[in-house]
């Protein structure tokens, strides 16, 4: 297939509504592209059933009583890519320098099909070639055995990787002896972890789908469910329905939270569906921590003036630090204090306090959130302010209520439970110690940022990438390229080709691995595996379809057999763990919520994890309760001229893969590189609806980070805001701008400029 231009789209207005009969009509046709109705069909009706095997998609939580299609249009997407009868072998690859394939978009390389044998780049070769397993894995080991330290390897993990192969993972690493295990948390949801920790004791969610449907008001900040997590919106729907209000925090007005149009009724396919957003709050980009402190004071104000608006009893018997909090929020004059929070937010002073009425006429509240509040320097500080908010009125550990940090990958929660992690607790290390009987190293490794400046600097041997993008999903995109190119090995386990194959260590392996929707045969029988949903439910994967290679491997046998070949059988038996319940066994024995495992993850639905706060109001923080905390006023401030962009993705899009060229909802059609600039702004700045722009990132050191030839689409985005697709922004955000504390990227806080194309359309 020829690789098309993404910089021409036919561009029209936005959609009112999200899903119906368009829905339906876009998913028959990715299936049917894709795997055709023999192969797609079983793939879509096993697909979220209990069964069946978990969407490779989004990690929002299955319902109790499930459809005969529990699915949303980008999970039959992303079931359509894995089950597709395309497939790339041999012949693929002696017809394709990696010159040719590094010149090719992501889009057309995903479309390519399946890896189905492992192949191999040498040193100074213009092809990859097939390569015996055996051989691929020796070589590995080989390379692992001859570096001067252990941390001399990197351990990428990408959140699709199931519990089994991540709990695999992470051993075979800590007994080679590093902690460097970045993971797709650093680059989403690790400033929710960071906040959370601090304030309530886990890194989690707090909720259940059925706090939702019992609460009274649900805050939908920084997120984008219409696109990003489909099956949300069913469940919004239901707590809508019930007589929960929401209310919508985003810089521009999605579809998906306006209209809702469940395909699953009528009323969803003939008739105008369900209204969702009671509010919008269309703060600027970065204005959420103004906005919820500016609730916040006026809820202390109320409180102050004697008003019966916060929860006392909560406060002084399971909180810290409340009084250094509010002493903090209420002490800038109020003049000084609204004008500022006016500035950062977009927003009115009347409208703000539209909002805090709501909270106060609503007796249980949950917050939730997605990259919009995770990705900023202030991102921590944010989610913070977040929690002071739900501490105030009693809003954590009952019906109806808490913190919902929605994750972006199907599995990326479970990856961390398992041990996925570059700073892991020594709790847990002595746990897996003791169950090995080997010395896990206890110094820190490195997270994303981290790992691409260790091989930025030449000190990374070895890269291994237990799926994932690492390549574009990394900030900063010619520095990434730079430093994988200074790496000696660059081995990627996965399923189809994609853009870290082609930017290399001086040798490279692909290694082709079994997908979610296949069988993983052995012995005889089926082997399946777990995974974490988003709300700290574990539940079975049980693959389906006939794998179209019998070079593929399952991602715990391909770690199995490298700890096999680096260390043997002793201590860790690597071979008995081709039974992936002696896998589950070994978890039980480490991993706190996880005993019995085996005759749990048995039962159909699976079972849900402990959680000390939404269980039991038990906080496990370094002061044994939950922790106020004063968060300061931060907001990102643009020169004059300039805009501050935020990546996102588009609606034929999951991460870094992208299924197709347009973004439906938007208007966008044909096409990415555009850039969603509001109207007045763009007067203001001489762009005009369809021009041609660079963006250029502008940052303290002074590097010029330049994004060619994007066309300008006058959208009703927030004042001072601007958006456009990653992975072709990713090279404006600079490596070394990240949160405080979470070290992630800062990819929605982009400070731009535009200068006319160089290019000619």
């Amino acid at each position: 297939m020829p690789d098309p231009a993404q910089d021409t789209p036919e561009v029209g207005p936005p959609k009112e509504s999200a899903a119906g009969v368009p829905a339906v009509i876009n998913s028959v046709r990715h299936v049917n592209d894709q795997a055709g109705v023999r192969r797609g069909l079983p793939a879509m009706l096993a697909v979220n059933q209990k069964k069946g095997f978990d969407c490779p998609g989004c990690a929002w939580p299955e319902p109790g009583k499930r459809h005969r299609a529990e699915f949303c249009e980008n999970g039959a997407k992303a079931v359509a890519e894995e089950a597709t009868r395309r497939t790339v072998g041999a012949d693929f690859f002696a017809r394709h320098p990696v010159a040719d394939l590094f010149e090719r978009s992501g889009y057309w390389l995903g479309q390519q099909g399946r890896l189905t044998e492992p192949v191999y780049l040498a040193e100074g070769a213009t092809h990859y070639t097939p390569i015996p397993w055996d051989q691929a894995l020796d070589m590995i080991a080989e390379e692992l055995r001859g570096l001067d330290s252990p941390d001399g390897a990197v351990f990428y993990t990408s959140g699709r990787t199931s519990n089994e192969a991540a709990f695999a993972y992470q051993l075979f690493a800590r007994q080679l002896g590093t902690n460097n295990m970045p993971d797709c948390s650093n680059m989403c949801h690790e400033s929710s972890g960071s906040a959370l920790t601090e304030t309530l004791g886990v890194g989690k969610g707090s909720v259940s789908l059925e706090d939702l449907y019992e609460a009274d008001l649900i805050i939908v900040a920084g997120q984008n469910p219409g696109t990003n997590h489909p099956r949300m919106l069913s469940a919004l729907e239901k707590a809508k329905r019930g007589g929960t209000r929401i209310v919508t925090v985003n810089p521009l007005p999605e579809a998906g939270m306006k209209t809702f149009r469940n395909p699953q009724y009528a009323r969803g396919l003939m008739g105008r569906g369900t209204d969702l957003t009671d509010l919008f709050m269309q703060v600027r980009v970065g204005g959420d921590l103004a906005l919820f402190s500016a609730v916040n004071r006026l809820l202390l104000e109320a409180d102050r003036r004697g008003e019966d608006v916060l929860d006392h009893a909560f406060v002084t018997t399971h909180t810290h630090g409340y009084e250094a909090f509010s002493q903090a929020l209420l002490a800038e004059p109020d003049d000084t204090f609204w004008a500022r929070t006016e500035r950062d937010t977009g927003l009115s002073r009347a409208l703000i306090e539209e909002l805090t009425a709501m909270v106060v006429a609503s007796e249980r509240v949950v917050v939730c959130w997605a990259m919009g509040l995770t990705q900023h320097k202030h991102s921590v500080p944010t989610i913070r302010e977040v929690v002071n908010f739900l501490l105030l009125r009693g809003n954590v550990g009952r019906p109806g209520a808490g913190v919902c940090p929605v994750r972006g990958h199907s599995n990326v929660q479970g990856d961390r439970t398992m041990g996925i992690f570059e700073r892991p607790d020594d709790s847990f290390l002595d746990a897996l110690g003791a169950e090995f009987g080997i010395e896990p190293p206890r110094e820190h490794g490195h997270d994303t940022v981290n790992a691409i400046r260790a091989m930025a600097r030449g000190e990374v041997g070895v890269f291994l990438a237990m799926g994932g993008n690492f390549v574009a999903a990394s900030p900063d995109t010619g520095v990434t390229e730079d430093a994988m190119r200074r790496v000696g090995l660059t081995v990627h386990v996965s399923t189809k080709l994609n853009r870290s194959h082609v930017v290399t260590g001086t040798r490279a392996l692909i290694l082709p691995a079994l997908a979610r929707s296949d069988r993983d045969h052995w012995q005889g029988r089926d082997r399946w595996v777990t995974v974490e949903d988003s709300m700290g439910l574990v539940h079975a994967s049980h693959g389906v379809l006939r794998p179209l290679s019998e070079g593929m491997r399952s991602e715990v046998d391909i770690v199995r057999e490298l700890g096999r070949r680096l260390f043997g059988n002793t201590p860790v038996d690597w071979d008995r763990m081709a039974d992936y319940d002696r896998v589950r066994d070994h978890v039980a024995g480490v991993v706190p919520g996880f005993e019995d495992f085996n005759a749990r993850a048995r039962r159909p639905g699976g079972f849900a994890l402990p959680h000390a706060p939404r269980d039991e109001r038990r906080f496990p923080t370094a002061t044994g309760l939950a922790n106020f905390t004063a968060n300061g006023t931060y907001a990102p401030q643009v020169p004059q001229g300039r805009l501050l962009l935020q990546t996102l993705r588009s609606h034929d899009q999951y991460n870094t893969t992208i299924y197709g060229l347009d973004d439906r909802y938007r208007g966008i059609k044909d096409g990415r590189r555009v850039v969603l600039v509001n109207a007045e702004d763009a007067t203001e700045l001489g762009l005009a609806d369809g021009a041609y722009t660079d963006l250029v990132g502008e940052w303290t050191d002074g590097v010029e980070r330049r994004a060619p030839h994007f066309r300008v689409v006058h959208y009703p985005t927030a004042r001072g805001s601007a958006a456009a697709y990653y992975p072709e922004t990713n090279v404006l955000v600079p490596l070394d701008s990240t949160a405080d504390v979470s070290n992630t990227p800062t990819s929605k806080s982009v400070v731009v400029r535009f200068e006319p194309s160089s290019r000619r359309n």
